[in-house]
């Protein structure tokens, strides 16, 4: 009786609690994520940093203008054969000045080009952050997702273990079976509840996971609903060179190769000569409005004869940026060939396995069926009955795992494809 009160109460507590828990599919995590999750909100404020910077380079191929206004009073004092005079004398002016940047060997216009690719840079790597973060939310997903099949399936468990114990209690006490066999299904139905609380608890895990990966701050009861099932076009073979090309990784170490293409072109700039306008003018006095007009205008050649081997070093610290981006361009594009081979093999395993462990779980469980009427019948001895439950157990988490497995496999695949938030199932 007491047993069958505490199993009433589980069920019960798992019933009260699914009212409380707020259900969520697949897409609606994906949508709560893209709007708060704080590394894509990082990665977005990165593409304006980079978006600013190409305006404060391109600003200096405008002209610059500045404005100036100023009011001084100076007081003098002298003293001549004992005699002491004191002057005051003000002074009022205001102007305008400006200049424009007529030519400097593109070193600008280089630069400006340079900032554009870093902003293609940043923007790959927004790319590169959500299919981070689209790899976190879905393990987290399908973690919660099994740790809610495992609850149900330990809840299975303790109701077979429960009837074995009262199907060998009554064998024990008409004298069939020995102690040994009475004592070991108590065990089994001991680690049965405890497998649920286990559970419960792994169960809370994987909410507060999934919660994080939303973007979300405080802790709240939720359950997500999906089915383990990985699409069939997903496992034909691809082309992995072409994948490796749109990879977002990879596009971002393309830009920044490029933008150093453009540094070393602004690098050199540097050894031709620069010109630039000039044009200002101002009006003075000691009196207000001032009514002294100044007017300038002229133009500047500056041209670098010697620095001590500055624009030199400048011109080789660019090339070997850009070998060494061409290099990173390179190696990973390799790696991530390789890795998508590794994937797509993995993906296929999973698959696999999952086709495998189904069979088992169906030969387990008609096993399972027939060796409980066999033992019923006394057919068969406690210690084979027993092995044939456990194995039945065994097959359920076993299939479960390889559901769970095949799932992550998928999101691994989808992520080593390089694949975004926006990437639909």
């Amino acid at each position: 009786m007491k047993k069958l009160l505490i199993s009433a109460f589980l069920v019960l507590a798992c019933i009260r609690m699914g009212y409380a828990e707020e259900k969520l599919t697949w897409q609606a995590c994906i949508e709560e994520a893209r709007k708060n999750h704080p590394d894509l909100i990082s990665a977005e404020e990165g593409i304006k940093q980079y978006e600013a910077g190409k305006k404060i380079t391109a600003s200096a191929l405008y002209p610059q203008i500045d404005s100036s206004a100023d009011v001084s009073r100076e007081r003098t004092k002298t003293t001549a054969s004992g005699k002491t005079t004191k002057k005051t004398a003000n002074s009022f002016g205001y102007g305008v000045t400006g200049s424009q940047s007529l030519f400097d060997g593109l070193k600008t216009a280089n630069d400006a080009k340079a900032a554009s690719e870093n902003i293609k840079a940043a923007k790959f790597n927004y790319r590169f952050t959500s299919s981070e973060v689209r790899l976190r939310l879905r393990a987290a997903f399908i973690n919660l997702l099994k740790a809610q099949e495992l609850l149900n399936i330990a809840q299975e468990i303790y109701n077979i273990r429960r009837g074995n114990l009262e199907l060998i209690t009554l064998s024990y006490e008409s004298g069939i079976e020995h102690r040994g066999a009475l004592l070991t299904a108590q065990a089994n139905l001991a680690e049965a509840e405890f497998e649920i609380a286990q559970n419960k608890r792994a169960l809370q895990v994987a909410q507060r996971e999934l919660i994080k990966e939303m973007g979300r701050v405080k802790l709240s009861p939720i359950r997500v609903e999906g089915e383990f099932r990985v699409a069939d076009e997903i496992l034909e073979k691809p082309d992995f060179e072409a994948l490796a090309n749109k990879n977002p990784s990879l596009g971002k170490l393309t830009a920044q190769k490029n933008a150093a293409s453009f540094g070393i072109k602004a690098a050199q700039a540097e050894f031709l000569p620069q010109l630039s306008a000039q044009a200002g003018a101002s009006k003075s006095n000691s009196h207000w409005p001032p009514d002294n007009e100044q007017l300038n205008a002229g133009l500047t050649l500056s041209f670098p004869l010697f620095e001590g081997g500055l624009r030199l070093a400048q011109v080789a610290q660019a090339k070997a940026i850009f070998n060494q981006a061409q290099a990173n361009e390179r190696s990973t594009k390799d790696g991530i060939v390789v890795t998508l081979q590794q994937a797509w093999a993995a993906l296929a395993d999973a698959v696999e396995t999952v086709g495998v462990e189904k069979k088992f779980l169906e030969a387990s469980e008609e096993r399972a069926k027939i060796s409980e009427a066999q033992y019923s019948l006394g057919l068969i001895q406690f210690d084979n009955w027993t092995i044939i439950e456990d194995q039945l157990v065994s097959a359920k988490k076993a299939f479960l795992n390889a559901q769970a497995g095949a799932l992550l496999a998928e999101a691994n695949w989808v992520q080593a494809k390089g694949e975004t938030l926006e990437y639909a199932d």
